[in-house]
């Protein structure tokens, strides 16, 4: 097999902080100019203009623009798609390849990239590097595709700031239509917004137990379990209602499955927390310095975890704050993750987050060391990326006990009720030193007198479900609607 040496920059757009970084430095060259020159020319330090040469740093466009005048050029010429020069698109790829989940699971030293180093050394390394992805990814078990998808939804949730203006949209439009003029939204107030889009509810013991709720849009209705214990009612309701709104087809791939939980669950949330009245609320919230997950959950009557969901979607579009969110099991297993504040949660070879284990001393896993279980938890945690503040709270169902963390930078912690907390730890993940590797004098002790017996996750083993990519039972949901519809189909 052919192994291509041509860096292939298409994993993220060229106009990010690293192309940006190189074409500001081709061109301070090409004119001349020493890094101080710039800098005084900016009104930054030396130090600052190579932060930014080296893509260190996101531009703001004011920056953009004053680094435009200084090097005589336009901001659409900083923006350029194609790098300015071979060599800068070979360093290019290799900062990318370097700054990526595979090297550091290597966990080798970053190879600087000075002028000594040739364009043909470069090529090599990359092509190397290539092979290896390709390797991860042939070696990847069926669930792994799942996973890959995962985290592909999962950068285009980060660039998005989490934030889907159109579904904003059609949420504001579903409530206006009601007449609901916010705060909570009530389960009669679910139940006629089914009505109104021409629905009726039909509550069953006998669901299929590959299913959540099943839409009959033949007879206009819609079935839910009798029982929901352990979740708000609602959701399952509006999740089906989302669903129906957004006219989403049967996914072809995982990927399409993945998208299509993520808007549906979108809207569903939008329905429970209305955008505008949340924002009034949680602009309130900021201006008095009393930001709270607790409060949003209760003002709208939804669960922590929905609640630090909708917060994620808003506080950066509407209150400019950066955040991440984290749902873990007791175990320390990452269930869900979302960032947009550059924390850097652990992930494997390809970038997958979930099912890694979090370092035992984020407030992700300290929450449970808490005997109080009632009371939200606050924590500093001083990270190799910096320093960040987040709460924590203990969710349980039927799955096990897990915690839904919210987090943000240091210099974003003024805004929110238990920024004074004393707690404060440290953690140097993913060194294994930090909590994952035992210390001297325990290894030198227990090596070879320990013999746990592990209890081996099924889904390890276990390939995707024959047939459509949700893994429903088909046979079973056709069998379920001749049961329940009105008059037989022929």
């Amino acid at each position: 097999m052919a192994i291509s040496t041509s860096p292939e920059i298409d994993d993220e757009s060229a106009n990010d902080s690293l192309a940006i970084g190189r074409r500001i430095r081709h061109l301070r060259n090409e004119r001349g100019m020493t890094v101080e020159t710039l800098g005084a020319a900016i009104g930054r330090a030396a130090s600052q203009v190579s932060v930014i040469e080296n893509g260190r740093r996101e531009l703001k466009i004011a920056e953009l623009q004053r680094l435009a005048r200084a090097l005589g050029t336009t901001v659409d010429d900083l923006l350029a798609p194609a790098p300015a020069s071979r060599r800068d698109a070979l360093e290019i790829a290799l900062e990318r390849a370097q700054r990526g989940p595979l090297f550091a699971s290597l966990r080798l030293p970053a190879l600087p990239v000075r002028k000594s180093l040739s364009d043909e050394a470069i090529e090599t390394i990359l092509a190397l590097h290539g092979e290896l992805e390709r390797l991860h990814q042939q070696r990847a078990a069926t669930p792994e595709e799942a996973r890959l998808a995962n985290t592909q939804l999962r950068a285009e949730q980060r660039r998005r700031n989490n934030y889907y203006p159109e579904l904003e949209k059609t949420a504001a439009g579903l409530l206006q239509a009601l007449g609901h003029r916010g705060g909570p939204l009530s389960q009669r107030a679910s139940s006629e917004l089914a009505a109104h889009l021409g629905f009726t509810l039909h509550y069953v013991r006998d669901l299929p137990s590959t299913t959540r709720s099943i839409t009959d849009r033949r007879n206009g209705r819609i079935y839910l379990p009798i029982k929901q214990s352990g979740t708000d009612p609602r959701s399952a309701l509006l999740q089906a209602l989302a669903a129906h709104v957004l006219g989403q087809p049967e996914p072809n791939d995982y990927g399409d499955l993945l998208r299509q939980r993520v808007e549906t669950n979108y809207l569903a949330g939008a329905l429970m927390v209305a955008e505008q009245s949340a924002v009034e609320f949680l602009s309130t919230a900021k201006a008095a310095r009393e930001l709270s997950v607790e409060d949003l959950r209760d003002a709208f009557a939804v669960s922590y975890e929905t609640a630090a969901h909708r917060f994620t979607n808003l506080a950066t579009q509407h209150l400019d704050i950066p955040v991440h969110f984290l749902k873990v099991h007791s175990s320390g297993a990452v269930s869900k993750a979302y960032e947009n504040d550059d924390v850097k949660f652990p992930s494997d070879a390809l970038g997958a987050v979930e099912g890694q284990r979090v370092c035992r001393w984020w407030s992700a896993r300290q929450v449970f060391e808490i005997e109080d279980r009632l009371s939200p938890y606050h924590q500093y945690t001083d990270k190799p990326t910096g320093t960040y503040w987040c709460t924590s709270s203990i969710q349980s169902s039927a799955q096990g006990d897990f915690s839904v963390s919210l987090g943000t930078k240091f210099a974003h912690a003024k805004w929110f009720r238990g920024r004074d907390t004393t707690k404060r730890l440290v953690s140097t993940c993913p060194d294994p030193a930090c909590c994952s590797q035992p210390s001297d004098v325990l290894a030198a002790h227990w090596d070879g007198q320990a013999w746990p017996s592990a209890r081996l996750n099924s889904s390890l083993l276990a390939a995707m479900p024959q047939g459509t990519s949700t893994g429903i039972d088909t046979t079973a949901v056709y069998e379920f609607l001749e049961r329940h519809a009105p008059t037989r189909a022929l």
